[in-house]
């Protein structure tokens, strides 16, 4: 316990220590060439072109490899531009392909029996005939052990203080267990309300299990609280602690998910971390949107295991078999869901990313997108153009307030292709959307922890819940189209009025736009 005590204080540190090893790399290619030049005169041309070859032959390797055409452009213009640096970086960084493990152990899924294996197919089969169009991502995400399920209940929710409320809520009927694991786990008046339930319900003997991310939280939960978190009898686990990777700067690997089960029965995702701005308890932004989803039923099991699988992956043990933590009851629910994760273990294979190609390639009538992040290769670009040009109704709902503003500069360099093509870009004037959310025909949609953006799909631990045919579709499609009614439509008119420094600049950092 003293150990994680030290390791939370030490992160702050050691965040500091990563940033500022990044600029004392690019102070050494300075005083590189000010060395060269000073010492070697006229032979400091061959020896700064004999570095110049070297990262060019790098850049030309990297472009041989598989993998992300972002990542490797990026990495390309480092060494071409910068080579003493760039070298520097490129070892730091892990080379071209992304961590596969950090210190995490490779661990399987609970294994799933052949019963729970036969009623995944017939609920595919049943999804294939139901939904004709849609049983090939159903089957793409099945084969890479993602099983589909029935006999679930399903409610969205559109606002951030609903959803938390009715977490909450349910967390106070917990009898068996609980796991939380979350991006952000911030101190305040939701975590208050929040903790009381959990300490009264760890008091009455119930198991809680808490990981969250370490970078994600360096300034908003204090020692003080992890200790009374730990003091209540609640296991916390603290995913890519950043001080065990100063050297190779890892804290770029997060646990991005959002993912609350209680008692196997009940299972919480969406964008909606736990913090007082995503219930609007605070404005920082102006209006905070975000959108979540409860399962109650079967399908709560897709996110029970995903966070079994997490924990065992960061070296904890449970007291118990898997199979204790399955739903114990039997729900009735109309349609399919089907739960699924992303992270860099999977690189370059990325289930997200196919994901949303599949979704906006297979859409017929109509594609609302939400998304407070968008910086996507040029298939996906790509794809939502040809979707448009084909009649589909393509909408996307973007922050009119943004809460990065680099990455915002970053988006708004696709948006007049999307625009000119036919795709509708709504600003969401009464402040910042957060929600991550995909409706394709009033038939399918996604809601989870995912944005359109390049540390989604391989940097990020993430997770995500499609659902086929369920009410709970209809109910996300409404709330999108009260969105849209509270935003702006933006116009190539105004995205061309756009001055002439900000299209250059937002143009040099979309080249390193990975690393924002």
């Amino acid at each position: 316990m003293a150990r994680k005590i030290q390791q939370k204080t030490e992160r702050r540190i050691s965040a500091a220590a990563s940033i500022a090893l990044c600029v004392m790399v690019v102070a050494i290619q300075i005083a590189t060439t000010l060395l060269l030049t000073f010492f070697l005169h006229q032979r400091a041309s061959y020896v700064y072109g004999a570095l110049e070859l070297v990262g060019a032959l790098i850049a030309v390797w990297i472009y041989t490899r598989s993998g992300s055409p972002s990542y490797k452009l990026s990495w390309m213009c480092l060494l071409l531009a910068l080579p003493v640096a760039g070298m520097l970086l490129f070892c730091l960084w892990g080379g071209t392909h992304q961590a596969k493990t950090l210190s995490l152990k490779r661990v399987a899924p609970p294994k799933e029996n052949a019963g729970a294996q036969r009623t995944s197919a017939a609920n595919e089969e049943e999804l294939r005939c139901t939904l004709p169009e849609w049983g090939r991502l159903a089957a793409y995400l099945k084969k890479r052990g993602f099983l589909v399920y029935g006999n679930t209940s399903s409610r969205y929710f559109g606002d951030g203080l609903e959803f938390l409320e009715d977490l909450i809520a349910h967390m106070a009927r917990a009898e068996t267990y609980i796991f939380i694991e979350y991006y952000i786990l911030a101190e305040g008046r939701v975590w208050d309300r929040m903790f009381r339930v959990l300490r009264e319900r760890a008091a009455a003997g119930v198991e809680i299990r808490i990981i969250f991310d370490d970078f994600g939280n360096i300034t908003r939960l204090s020692d003080t609280t992890l200790q009374e978190i730990q003091n209540a009898g609640i296991e916390v686990e603290v995913f890519n602690p950043v001080h065990r990777y100063v050297n190779r700067i890892y804290f770029n690997y997060r646990d991005h998910r959002k993912i609350a089960v209680i008692d196997g029965c009940w299972a919480y995702t969406g964008g909606i971390n736990i913090a007082d701005e995503y219930a609007n308890l605070i404005n920082k932004y102006g209006h905070w949107k975000d959108s979540g989803v409860r399962l109650e039923g079967a399908g709560a099991w897709g996110l029970a295991a995903q966070f079994i699988q997490m924990w065992k992956m960061i070296g904890r043990t449970l007291p118990n078999e898997d199979d204790y933590y399955r739903p114990r009851r039997e729900t009735a629910g109309e349609g399919w869901c089907q739960s699924f994760t992303d992270g860099p273990v999977n690189n370059p294979d990325s289930p997200i990313e196919e994901t949303y190609l599949q979704l906006i390639g297979t859409a017929r009538r109509t594609l609302y997108i939400t998304t407070p992040y968008y910086a996507v290769e040029e298939s996906m670009q790509k794809a939502l153009c040809i979707a448009a040009d084909a009649g589909v109704d393509v909408r996307m709902v973007i922050p009119e307030v943004p809460d990065h503003k680099l990455t915002y500069l970053v988006a708004e360099t696709y948006w007049g292709q999307l625009i000119s093509h036919g795709v509708r870009i709504y600003k969401y004037t009464p402040g910042f959307i957060h929600a991550k959310s995909v409706m394709a025909d009033q038939e399918v949609a996604l809601v989870g922890s995912t944005n359109m953006d390049y540390r989604t799909f391989q940097l990020h631990y993430e997770c995500g819940v499609l659902l086929y045919g369920m009410p709970a579709v209809r109910e996300l499609e409404e709330d999108l189209l009260k969105t849209m009614g509270e935003s702006r439509l933006y116009t190539l008119e105004e995205w061309n009025k756009r001055p002439w420094y900000r299209r250059a600049f937002a143009s040099l950092v979309k080249l390193f736009a990975i690393w924002l």
